[in-house]
């Protein structure tokens, strides 16, 4: 994790330089904003992967002679199939269609929201997936 943390770093001082050369050449404050903005969330972004790679301990990844399958192993639980994010997809969709056709179609998109929402929320307290 130690060089992802500096690799943000890095790439944020770039995208400062960047954004401080792109300001003053162009003086265009739309972009200029935009790479502020980006600036602020690598070095966020590189903050905390430096200050957790302090925390615990070195990966394969930090090892210059680590092999590819040092890293190998469980990386964690995943959920099986589910169909909430397709009701989100849609829900979403038609709510942002409703802004651009108009307000009433909000109507019928807030409830898939809400169906997907609690659902995805709620996905391992009942059914097949429910946690003994």
């Amino acid at each position: 994790m130690k060089i992802q943390g500096k690799m943000f770093i890095w790439l944020s001082v770039f995208i400062l330089a960047m954004a401080i050369l792109y300001g003053v050449w162009s003086k265009e404050p739309v972009g200029t904003t935009a790479l502020f903005l980006a600036f602020g969330l690598s070095i966020m972004i590189g903050y905390y992967l430096a200050f957790t790679a302090k925390r615990v301990d070195a990966m394969a990844q930090d090892d210059k002679e680590a092999d590819v399958a040092d890293e190998a192993g469980e990386l964690g639980f995943f959920a099986p199939h589910s169909w909430q994010p397709l009701s989100l997809a849609v829900g979403g969709a038609l709510a942002f269609l409703s802004i651009a056709m108009g307000w009433w179609i909000m109507y019928f998109s807030a409830p898939l929201i809400l169906v997907g929402l609690w659902g995805w929320v709620f996905e391992f307290y009942r059914g097949e997936n429910q946690n003994q």
